[in-house]
């Protein structure tokens, strides 16, 4: 029993190991939005910033996507309230446009703050 309380008094001296946590002022990259993240909706949402409109067929190839997966993450954009699709018929062929929203503009705004302020936190701990 005398063992039993050495060792426990000894565990008691010495300070726990604890995860490394980052400075409060530090920025999270938890705390980044998981839906501009992903590097195609980044693209998507990135070259609808740079230009007014893009039809299916513009971004498809601006971005190299098929148009499954065109189709899939634009979706995901629209449901979230990010862009907006348009459809419509020029003469007998459809056409889609897609168009960034407010909310897309204000998203992918704060996206990059944050990869900024991460960039300036990670380059301010490399510094000799």
């Amino acid at each position: 029993m005398a063992a039993r309380q050495s060792t426990a008094r000894k565990r008691d001296q010495i300070p726990a190991r604890t995860a490394a946590r980052p400075a409060p002022h530090a920025p999270r990259p938890s705390a980044l939005d998981r839906l501009i993240h992903d590097r195609t909706r980044l693209a998507i949402v990135s070259a609808l910033a740079a230009n007014a409109t893009l039809s299916f067929t513009e971004l498809k190839s601006l971005i190299g996507l098929s148009d499954g997966n065109l189709s899939v993450h634009a979706r995901k954009l629209e449901e979230a309230g990010y862009l907006t699709c348009l459809k419509a018929f020029e003469g007998r062929m459809p056409k889609t446009e897609f168009k960034l929203t407010e909310a897309g503009h204000r998203a992918l705004r704060q996206y990059l703050d944050h990869m900024e302020a991460i960039i300036r936190h990670a380059r301010s701990k490399t510094r000799t």
